[in-house]
């Protein structure tokens, strides 16, 4: 491996290791708001049974003001009975209670719609709420799972800032420059291996010329495909060694010839 390479991939390796602690840290409130998304979900839930039972007595409360009202109306008309002074009048006045009574029947029977339907309302409330309690408390334990997870990684942060600085005054600043403007759009690295035959940053097949020339020199290289810097990781292809064994014996042919 080239010299100059060597305090680069220090300085990478605490580069990318960065990345994957500022992803991770950016990942949380995303993961904190599918974890939240149960307990949001019950507690819609709930917000409506209540709703729907606040509807509920509300109608209720007007069936009962109804009947009392139609309570009052009845109670004036029986109070009439004793001026009534014919037998046509009198019918009529017994035909007139009739109705009020079946009228009465009909507001009782609202309001004891009204009350069966509280009743399930309440007990599916009573679910819900255990629901939500539950989820609550799941979520609770999940987001201090994940505040205790990004307060580690805000530290290890801050020592890789400071070890990143470091690295970076033990790089020559013409390569430093270089690894800079190679980083801001590789994202996953400047720096990539020569290993079996190919570049493990763009994993496409490198020239024997240049895979030897990588594996022999000291002067830095970049891949023709990704323009990554490249460093000797491996053994040259079993194709590269056919090539140059075929090259070393048509040296040889060529010297014995003269």
């Amino acid at each position: 491996m080239s010299q100059k390479l060597s305090p680069l991939l220090a300085l990478q390796k605490l580069d990318l290791r960065i990345l994957e602690i500022v992803e991770q840290r950016r990942k949380i409130p995303e993961r904190l708001t599918v974890a939240e998304a149960p307990l949001r979900a019950d507690a819609q839930l709930l917000a409506d049974a209540k709703a729907g039972a606040d509807a509920l007595v509300k109608e209720r409360r007007a069936h009962e003001k109804d009947l009392e009202m139609h309570e009052s109306q009845t109670e004036k008309m029986k109070s009439h009975a004793a001026s009534l002074k014919t037998n046509k009048e009198y019918q009529a006045h017994l035909f007139e209670v009739e109705l009020a009574n079946k009228k009465r029947g009909e507001f009782e029977e609202k309001i004891l719609i009204s009350m069966d339907k509280i009743d399930q309302l309440q007990g599916t409330i009573k679910e819900l709420q255990e629901k939500v309690n539950a989820a609550q408390a799941l979520f609770a334990k999940e987001k201090q799972v994940l505040d205790v997870a990004d307060k580690d990684l805000a530290t290890e942060l801050a020592q890789l800032e400071i070890q990143q600085r470091e690295a970076a005054k033990q790089v020559d600043q013409s390569l430093l420059a270089r690894y800079t403007q190679i980083k801001q759009s590789r994202k996953d690295g400047a720096i990539a291996a020569v290993r079996d035959g190919m570049c493990t940053g763009c994993r496409l097949q490198i020239p024997p010329q240049l895979i030897a020339q990588v594996r022999r020199s000291d002067d830095l290289h970049v891949c023709p495909y990704c323009r990554r810097m490249l460093y000797w990781e491996g053994e040259i292809p079993t194709e590269s060694h056919s090539a140059l064994s075929v090259a070393r014996k048509h040296d040889l042919e060529a010297g014995e010839s003269v």
